[in-house]
């Protein structure tokens, strides 16, 4: 049975915690991890394995598996002593007891996509390395040294799953493949990174680094090359045309981005109820935007986004002057939300919005280290040839990824050393928590005011279409559901999505093409933004109905973002008091 106790809030002046069993259970095991995979080491902020890389072969990921149940092994001796220890245990069970499942089904091995597989994670941990001093740099040569063999360590785990019964999907590894090429490119990241070579105090250099830089980053490129060869002539040849993952598997995607189960017919029902629902609004607000128009349903709203792209007062020409209007508008919302509707930290004060060094178009948070040298960083990664941006569509875009979204229910966390252990506030992380808070906090800025202009609530709503849209076309194609007549019916497939999500949303084909590889090789991540919106709009009613009169929204927030990134259904225990005191 639970304990039925709220969690204290924040502000209300509790003494640090004594760390307990559990507490130093779960710190070992974040120290061990950063050992085993220091690539994640460097995303979480945590300093001293900057200058290595992680084992992605399969050896690599047995020996982090044996870790994760070692310490769920120890996790079940030791009783919780507090609401903080449940939450702790029942987050480390939830997370390391998925992960053991990924690795029982060979899943781990078959890490392949145009998003979020080691072809980049291994380019882009060099975006967030430490660079200031000479040390740094010197971390980031040796580095730079280790990637052929860090990539052929990732190609023997390839390898490994196709022996074991995994298909590689050819949409994944051609997009793996181009993306391999771009990174080494005589031009591409890896040969420019030493010209970027300098420190923030303003020391020279050994006037031996340079070159040491520049012959590492060409051995990348090179080892980047050998990767994309290695793809389309290894790999590609026994791929399938085939994306869906099936019926059978894809629940326990969805249970790794979301920290709960799902109904897969009753999601995907709801799926397509709710994008109905958000389109009537948009339909609503497009009245606004065209008081004279005659048209209804989708021609009001094309008619009414017509009328917003022509807006010169809307457009800004240019990244970098999109990145400075980014900026500009994330410093605004900091200042105004402050003191009114949330307590934000100083440190959290600084969020730094940056055009991000590759062209996919992904939009995406990265947050602050631990010791706040690194501050939480907005990234824009602009596609190629792409030069105006929509100031309409993208305001909410810079609160889903700042503040009150991504910036501030991270850096919280990261900031919460007084009340949770160190793996708490740097390594859990569930998608559906993060995601659906960040979509939450779009649809609390309406709520609060800050989305009054037609053109700025229009980008919203249309925002929250293509999030509808995604758990439609992820749920549809990944469980081979029956596709609705729009689209021709039949059984869901990759060509029934595109013309579905060209007809509700507003993505330029570009991005929607790289957006719809990602749902095709990210099965269950999509659907985490709605999914975990709706979980967290559900949970804020039945907290509103416990407390009656005296709910307050301010603690609300307060209280949930103090616990940290956990799981769906950790969340709504530890804010009901329904986690169990057993082991």
């Amino acid at each position: 049975p639970g304990t039925g106790r709220r969690l204290p809030a924040v502000t209300d002046h509790v003494p640090s915690r004594t760390p307990t069993e559990t507490d130093a259970l779960a710190e070992q095991h974040l120290d061990a991890v950063a050992v085993l995979d220091p690539v994640s080491a460097t995303y979480m902020g945590l300093p001293g394995h900057d200058d290595a890389l992680t084992d992605y072969s399969p050896t690599g990921h047995g020996v982090r598996a044996a870790r994760s149940r070692a310490t769920l092994d120890r996790l079940a001796g030791i009783r919780p002593v507090d609401d903080t220890d449940r939450v702790t245990a029942a987050a480390l069970r939830e997370r390391l007891g998925l992960g053991l499942e990924f690795h029982a089904a060979g899943l781990d091995l078959a890490d392949l996509n145009n998003i979020s597989s080691p072809v980049q994670s291994l380019r882009e941990v060099f975006d967030i390395a430490p660079t200031a001093t000479v040390a740094d740099w010197e971390a980031i040569g040796t580095r730079l040294e280790g990637i052929g063999a860090a990539l052929a360590g990732y190609r023997e785990s390839l390898v490994e799953a196709r022996r074991r019964g995994w298909v590689p999907p050819a949409r994944q590894v051609l997009a793996a493949a181009r993306q391999c090429a771009d990174a080494g490119a005589p031009d591409g990241f890896f040969t420019s990174l030493h010209a970027t070579a300098a420190t923030s105090d303003g020391d020279p250099l050994p006037s031996r680094l340079p070159d040491r830089l520049a012959a590492a980053g060409n051995a990348a490129a090179r080892a980047y090359l050998d990767q994309e060869r290695w793809l389309r002539r290894e790999l590609l040849p026994t791929a399938r045309t085939d994306d869906a993952v099936g019926r059978d598997l894809y629940p326990l995607y969805a249970r790794a981005f979301l920290g709960s189960t799902v109904d897969v017919e009753d999601t995907y029902a709801w799926g397509l109820a709710e994008l109905a629902h958000v389109e009537r609004r948009m339909a609503e607000v497009a009245r606004r935007i065209v008081p004279d128009g005659t048209a209804t349903g989708d021609a009001i709203v094309a008619e009414a986004i017509a009328v917003l792209d022509a807006d010169p007062g809307r457009r800004i020409e240019g990244a970098e002057a999109f990145r400075d209007w980014m900026q500009d508008l994330a410093d605004t919302a900091i200042a105004d939300l402050d003191g009114t509707h949330f307590d934000i930290p100083a440190p959290l004060h600084t969020l730094r919005c940056r055009i991000a060094p590759s062209s996919s178009g992904a939009i995406y948070y990265t947050g602050p280290s631990e010791d706040l040298s690194r501050p939480g960083q907005m990234w824009w990664s602009v596609p190629d040839g792409v030069t105006r941006f929509s100031a309409w569509q993208e305001r909410t875009t810079v609160y889903h990824e700042g503040v009150p979204g991504h910036h501030l229910q991270i850096g919280r966390a990261v900031l919460g050393a007084d009340r949770l252990n160190r793996w708490r506030r740097l390594a859990s992380w569930v998608s559906g928590h993060g995601e659906g808070w960040a979509l939450y906090a779009e649809r609390l800025m309406e709520e609060l005011g800050y989305l009054t202009d037609p053109g700025d609530l229009m980008g919203m709503l249309d925002a929250q279409a293509l999030r509808a849209a995604r758990v439609v076309v992820d749920i549809g194609v990944h469980c081979r559901l029956a596709a609705p007549a729009e689209v021709g019916g039949g059984v869901w497939d990759p060509a029934k999505a595109w013309a579905f999500l060209r007809r509700h949303t507003r993505v330029p084909d570009p991005s929607l093409r790289f957006e719809l590889d990602r749902y095709l090789g990210w099965p269950g991540q999509a659907i985490s933004y709605k999914v975990g919106e709706r979980v967290w709009l559900d949970l804020r009613a039945q907290v509103k109905a416990r407390d009656g009169a005296g709910f307050d929204l301010r603690a609300f927030h307060r209280d949930c973002l103090a616990l940290g990134s956990v799981g769906l259904d950790v969340l709504a225990g530890a804010v009901l008091g329904t986690l169990p005191d057993a082991r």
